[in-house]
């Protein structure tokens, strides 16, 4: 009965109709009511307080605080800008002169309303990114496997070491059936980056005996996010599930490291007064993976990707790191790296140094270098023209610098819709070029 109730599509189906049934009748209760007063003065001044708010938002986000490198969709706006309205709705029924207060049962539906409606909007725009596509997802009840590290054992087992594996692979009858995902600190020993927990996902064939080495996946999220958005709205582990039981449990072990050190941290992936993210990626995150757990350490067996930021990230290690993930998937990044505005991101982050940007960022190392072990895959959506064109543009450079790379639109905007797709359907050409598959 749980986990049916932890299933429940937040995205469609009911809960969403419900979400916006909740909104009409929320406002609906906040703003009936006797009296001319209310309607000429309380309801109109409700209103342009939520529209003042709304815009003043778009310029603050936009214009002034950048926290983002992508522009947020303006119905982001628009659902916030409804949450706001029912919270000065309810308030200002509470300064004019009415029944509300003499009749408790009418004061508690103003409050529950004015509650109902913030949360439908919440989910609205949950809707908009698919982030949380689950009640379950949202409630942070998982639906797999997960240990503690020091359950794992590490790198003592005998180990299958083969290119490819999956024809000389046979899996034992004591493999589980599915993966599992923990989670661990990496040591930032020379980078000094202050980076939240890893989550981990191990392949059933990560359990078996013998242990094949199998390939390892860095991925990262985006901006604002953390390592769990994979777990949430990137259904991660339903993807290396479903990709493993076709194939006798293989699957490449995926480390989701943190690439911005919080929430709405933007460090531009690069080493930096914002951090050494480049060095952490770069150095401490694989040291970590190979000494915690036994695996591929042959860099032909190394891949690194990301969502948004993550994309753009994955790219930038890609070309200015190929002898350690000479393979990439880019999923809707932007065109460089960035916090905003090109201008921005050189005076803040490169101390106004026009060329230390053009030293890391991968459009100019794609047009100076040559790149003839790398390969990669640019995923953007079909309702995101921004991605389109930097990915385009990104792919057309790394093919004339001699990477192996092809670019494909999935349907959706910039969203996890778009991105858990991207992750599914790129599996399968990651497992032939990690060696899982021949």
């Amino acid at each position: 009965m749980l986990s049916e109730l932890t299933g429940w599509s937040l995205l469609s189906g009911p809960i969403r109709a419900a979400l916006t049934v909740a909104v009409v009748i929320g406002l609906g209760v906040l703003l009936l009511r006797r009296g001319r007063r209310w309607l000429l003065v309380g309801v109109p001044l409700a209103g342009c307080g939520a529209v003042a708010l709304a815009v003043g938002s778009v310029w603050i986000v936009e214009r002034v605080w950048k926290p983002f490198p992508d522009i947020l969709d303006r119905r982001v706006y628009f659902w916030g800008g409804v949450a706001v309205l029912a919270v000065l709705l309810a308030t200002l029924r509470a300064f004019f002169r009415c029944r509300d207060r003499r009749y408790p049962v009418t004061a508690t539906a103003i409050a529950l309303s004015s509650v109902v409606v913030v949360i439908a909007a919440a989910g609205q725009i949950n809707v908009l990114f698919a982030a949380y596509p689950t009640l379950g997802s949202i409630l942070g009840i998982p639906d797999y496997r997960t240990l503690a590290l020091d359950q794992i054992r590490g790198t003592d087992r005998t180990a299958v070491d083969r290119d490819p594996l999956s024809p000389v692979w046979e899996a034992p009858a004591a493999m589980p059936a599915t993966g599992a995902v923990t989670t661990g600190t990496i040591p930032p020993t020379v980078s000094r980056f202050e980076a939240r927990p890893a989550i981990v996902y191990l392949p059933p064939a990560y359990f078996a005996e013998p242990r094949p080495l199998l390939p390892v996946l860095v991925l990262l999220a985006g901006v604002p996010g953390g390592p769990e958005d994979w777990l949430a709205g990137g259904r991660l582990v339903e993807t290396m599930d479903s990709f493993s039981a076709q194939h006798a449990g293989l699957a490449p072990v995926v480390v989701v490291a943190d690439a911005t050190g919080t929430q709405f941290g933007n460090p531009a992936c690069v080493d930096s007064h914002l951090g050494n993210v480049d060095t952490y990626l770069g150095t401490d995150v694989p040291n970590w993976v190979k000494s915690t757990f036994q695996i591929d350490p042959d860099p032909q067996g190394w891949a690194i990707g990301g969502l948004s930021y993550g994309g753009t990230c994955s790219l930038q290690l890609a070309t200015a790191h190929p002898d350690i993930y000479p393979t990439f998937l880019d999923l809707s990044g932007q065109i460089e790296p960035g916090l905003g505005d090109h201008r921005r991101t050189v005076t803040d982050v490169f101390a106004g140094d026009e060329q230390a940007f053009r030293r890391i960022n991968p459009l100019d190392l794609l047009h100076t270098h040559r790149y003839p072990d790398s390969a990669g895959a640019f995923v953007a959506g079909s309702a995101d023209p921004e991605a389109q064109q930097a990915l385009q543009l990104l792919a057309i450079a790394a093919r004339d610098a001699g990477m192996d790379v092809h670019y494909s639109e999935l349907p959706g905007g910039h969203t996890f819709e778009v991105w858990s797709a991207g992750l599914e359907k790129e599996l399968p050409w990651l497992g032939r070029r990690l060696a899982i598959t021949p």
